[in-house]
């Protein structure tokens, strides 16, 4: 098209599917500053002259396309948390196995990030032996080095035959790189639209780890669209935590006050197998 000869365009505009990991960081060994991934953040970071912001608005539109598609009769159960969880803690375990046991009865949808994202979305891909996997990740805890964060994860997918699930990351965080355990990636350049569509395609519901003002908007944002859903669209929200959604970030209190003149499903728990059978698994 006319806007990707005049700008050089770093990604296909009209692209009609999702991204998978290999797709993102092709060209790794180069760097991370070498990979698509990085390309296009970069090119995201540039003016907003018109044809570039339609450019984008257009790629998003495509990446929409394509979600609708890949969640067409799929049991979607979303997992939150926070984006600086560390491999090797003890969150970020909780977080896989929690998304280990959902993925044996669920798709499941992360932000597509680092920390409690990317840990959900391993324990989702792993289908056995998730303690050498999380071991194995232990030896590089953090993405301040993006290239031998995503090349420890890469060793481990390059070996396992993965379970399916997805991740919906966003370049507007692109400091924040994609993960490479979710087997499709809907990346969006505008993160409003990533937020509601993630959130709206959690059809089984959503536990919400441990987190800060990231996950609180998206705690809100989800009992929103709880609360105002018609009955048959009403999903369980589960707060995995107790005394950090009750005592550190006291939101449980309010959801629950809300639930009592709503729909809404609202569950506080501390036991990972028990928020997983609260979302019907």
């Amino acid at each position: 098209m006319a806007t990707a000869a005049a700008h050089d365009l770093p990604f296909d505009p009209e692209r009609t599917t999702l991204y998978s990991p290999a797709e993102l960081y092709a060209g790794l060994g180069g760097g991370y500053p070498a990979t698509p991934d990085a390309r296009v953040y970069a090119w995201d970071q540039g003016d907003r002259a018109r044809e570039r912001t339609l450019a984008a608005a257009l790629h998003d539109h495509g990446i929409d396309d394509a979600l609708e598609a890949y969640v067409a009769g799929r049991r979607i159960a979303g997992v939150m948390g926070a984006h600086a969880v560390p491999r090797g803690s003890t969150d970020y375990a909780t977080a896989a196995r929690l998304g280990h046991a959902l993925g044996a009865a669920f798709t499941v949808a992360t932000g597509g990030g680092p920390g409690a994202m990317e840990a959900a979305n391993l324990g989702a891909y792993v289908p056995d032996h998730l303690d050498d996997a999380l071991a194995e990740l232990a030896a590089c805890p953090g993405y301040d080095d993006v290239t031998a964060w995503a090349r420890s994860g890469l060793a481990v997918v390059e070996r396992v035959e993965g379970r399916e699930n997805l991740g919906v990351p966003t370049w507007f965080y692109g400091h924040e790189p994609p993960n490479v355990f979710a087997t499709s990636i809907a990346k969006y350049f505008h993160n409003a639209v990533r937020e509601d569509v993630l959130l709206r395609i959690c059809n089984a519901g959503i536990v919400f780890l441990p987190g800060s003002a990231g996950t609180v908007q998206e705690v809100f944002q989800d009992a929103c669209e709880n609360y105002y859903a018609a009955a048959d669209d009403v999903a369980p929200m589960v707060l995995l935590g107790v005394e950090h959604w009750t005592q550190r970030l006291p939101v449980a209190p309010l959801l629950q006050a809300l639930a009592r003149e709503s729909r809404m499903i609202v569950h506080v728990t501390d036991d990972v197998d028990e928020a997983v059978a609260l979302l019907g698994a």
